[in-house]
């Protein structure tokens, strides 16, 4: 397993160099120059290019990027050409609210997707299955934003239940609204996926065998289909909480969550080249990891890759 996940590793050595390339092409080939966003259009030639010179921007595409490269090797990701403030610094201070948001949110979805997918396949054609089946259409319909702002006016506003927005100190209570509203996609998708694995699960003669032994059917459906049809159910929890904690832009924005992803907005609208950069290889990182934590829950979830993994 070590062998497997030190080759994972250096695998993602080419993928993210290539990441980093590309967002650096793709950001220098867009219109606009940060350096007058920063000073400004009445600034005089000769601060312009005073600081051209101190930020670098005054060298060849190719020097600027090998000095970037530079930048990576010695564990640094840059400042930001506004605040100057080290990129690293400040996400290490935004990813841990990201990481509770993610974390709520991914809790929230797995529970409820998966809750809602072995009723609708236990209970298959029935009323409840056409319950399960128009919330997680109405949960992939809903737009992210329509959803947080209805879930605001309806909890925060009109019965005064929960805070509208902030952070609050870290109190639980301000993470319910944004948490359900990043969820909800995810639970509706995660709620069909784990309806559509568990039908597979329950049509084949292990069950059958199961039911022929006599074991109660909560049993049959909880222990010998609902643990089979964890893979790709898995898969797409992984895929979505890599997602999260490369920040929610909608929801962070929405409801004053100080995350990753108003961060990398920020970055976005000042065209603040290293804070693009910083996020980008980041969120690269994630989804690296990520991918490398599902593979390797298939070895626990699946005997036959394990032993083929072992083999």
């Amino acid at each position: 397993m070590l062998r497997y996940i030190a080759k994972r590793l250096l695998l993602a050595v080419p993928t993210l160099f290539g990441i980093t390339l590309i967002t650096f092409l793709l950001m220098h080939s867009l219109s606009g120059d940060p350096v007058m966003n920063m000073v400004g259009e009445r600034a005089s030639p000769e601060t312009i290019a005073r600081i051209r010179a101190e930020l670098g921007a005054d060298r060849s595409l190719p020097l600027q990027y090998l000095g970037y490269l530079k930048l990576l090797g010695q564990g640094e990701l840059g400042r930001s050409l506004y605040t100057n403030r080290k990129v690293s610094d400040d996400l290490l201070q935004k990813f841990p609210n990201t990481l509770r948001l993610a974390a709520a949110a991914i809790l929230f979805a797995s529970l409820g997707g998966i809750v809602l997918g072995i009723i609708s396949a236990a209970l298959r054609g029935t009323f409840w299955d056409r319950l399960a089946s128009l919330i997680s259409i109405g949960g992939i319909s809903i737009p992210v934003f329509w959803l947080g702002l209805t879930l605001m006016l309806v909890f925060a506003l009109s019965l005064r239940w929960l805070p509208p927005s902030g952070m609050g100190n870290n109190d639980p209570a301000y993470l319910i609204l944004p948490a359900m509203t990043l969820g909800a996609f995810s639970l509706a998708y995660i709620a069909r996926v784990t309806r559509s694995s568990m039908i597979e699960s329950l049509s084949q003669p292990y069950v059958a065998a199961a039911r022929a032994k006599g074991l109660r059917e909560i049993a049959v459906v909880g222990k010998h289909a609902f643990r089979n049809s964890l893979i790709p159910v898995v898969t797409l929890i992984g895929l979505d909480l890599g997602s999260y904690l490369n920040g929610a832009v909608l929801t962070e924005t929405i409801f004053g969550w100080d995350g990753l992803g108003r961060y990398a907005l920020d970055g976005i609208l000042k065209r603040d080249y290293p804070v693009i950069m910083g996020v980008v290889l980041f969120g690269a990182m994630v989804f690296v990891v990520m991918n490398l934590l599902v593979d390797i829950s298939y070895h626990y979830l699946d005997p036959r890759i394990r032993v083929k993994a072992e083999s």
